[in-house]
C-alpha cells in the first residue's frame, strides 16, 4: 500500500488577470492535485483584501484545498505554484493525522 499524508494548500491568485484566468488557475491546480492524490475539500474564499500589498496589488482570490497525496507530491506542487503566472502567494502544509 502506498503511503499517503494529509495536506492542505492555500493559494492567492491575481484578480487583475480577470475572472476567466482566475477560474483557469483554480481548475489547473485542483486537477493537478486530484491527478496525484485525492481532494477532500475545496473551499473558495473568493476575492479578499490582502493584509499587505503584493506586487502593488491589494486584492487577491483565495482558494483553500485539503487533500491526501504521497509524500513526494508537495515538492512538485510547490514547483508548479512557483512557475505559474498569476499566483501571488501559496503555502502547502502537512496536517497532523
Amino acid at each position: 500500500m502506498v503511503k499517503t499524508n494529509k495536506y492542505e494548500t492555500i493559494f492567492i491568485a491575481d484578480v487583475t488577470k480577470g475572472e476567466e484566468a482566475v477560474n483557469a488557475l483554480v481548475e489547473k491546480f485542483t486537477s493537478l492535485i486530484s491527478s496525484a492524490g485525492e481532494i477532500t475539500k475545496v473551499d473558495t474564499w473568493g476575492k479578499r483584501r490582502l493584509a499587505y500589498e503584493i506586487d502593488d496589488l491589494n486584492e487577491g482570490y483565495y482558494v483553500l484545498v485539503e487533500f491526501t497525496a504521497s509524500p513526494e507530491f508537495p515538492a512538485e506542487l510547490n514547483r508548479q505554484f512557483k512557475i505559474t503566472d498569476g499566483i501571488l502567494r501559496y503555502l502547502v502544509i502537512r496536517q497532523e493525522d
